[in-house]
């Protein structure tokens, strides 16, 4: 199975192709510049330089959030236009079950942290053990000082994975628990884990149309809660 998978989430931006878990190969750039100008030059990169086309792919793949507001809607539009013009299925994948899978093979409790402002981070919780994740929480907003509370007696190593990991590492240290971020190149959120998680996705069975994928925000955002106070 051969996956497209793109990476919008946040600040930087990522493709990658993927066949039966195997890297086939992969972009990313972190250069301050909107993802409308960077993503698909990525894509046409890697396809050109592996002689693939998008019709060659048997899934296209993209971390439908949470995350940017405007990098999730730039991400999922562009899979779903590439989806429906090559007419292939589509995979909607979870940040940040992408992101734990960067350090899946480092056992104990890997927390994924994405800045969502407000002293506030998205956040699920994951066991990692043998190479392999068990989702224990479902994704959602929390506070820093409710992640602290829920994590703080438990005993397990702890790897801080995400664009807010050092948010999430500084608070947590300072509060007095124990805990390590994952290696700098291996923090951030990239398109590689988006592909492997939705190969296993897919071989789940779990495939959208073009017109059934959508992002995922998690909660509303602050221009529409601004409107609704009015």
């Amino acid at each position: 199975m051969k996956v497209l998978a793109l990476e919008t989430s946040a600040k930087a931006v990522s493709a990658a192709v993927t066949e039966d878990g195997k890297v086939l190969a992969s972009g990313y750039q972190d250069t301050g510049l909107t993802h409308s100008r960077t993503l698909m030059p990525i894509v046409e990169h890697i396809l050109k330089n592996t002689d693939l086309r998008v019709q060659d792919c048997d899934v296209i793949a993209v971390a439908a959030g949470p995350g940017s507001f405007t990098g999730i809607r730039i991400g999922v539009s562009a899979a779903k236009g590439l989806a429906f013009a090559a007419d292939k299925p589509a995979v909607g994948v979870s940040t940040l079950a992408a992101m734990a899978r960067n350090v899946a093979w480092m056992d104990g409790l890997v927390v994924c942290a994405m800045d969502a402002r407000r002293q506030q981070v998205y956040n699920a919780l994951f066991q990692a053990e043998n190479g392999r994740l068990t989702r224990l929480t479902p994704d959602r907003a929390i506070s820093l000082e409710d992640l602290a509370a829920e994590i703080k007696a438990d005993a397990r190593p702890k790897i801080i994975v995400g664009d807010g990991a050092r948010l999430c590492y500084n608070d947590l240290s300072e509060r007095g628990i124990s805990c390590r971020m994952a290696p700098a190149h291996l923090v951030m959120q990239n398109a590689v884990s988006v592909a492997l998680e939705a190969e296993e996705l897919a071989g789940a069975g779990q495939l959208l149309t073009a017109q059934e994928l959508q992002p995922v925000y998690l909660r509303p955002a602050q221009a529409q809660r601004l409107r609704d106070r009015v």
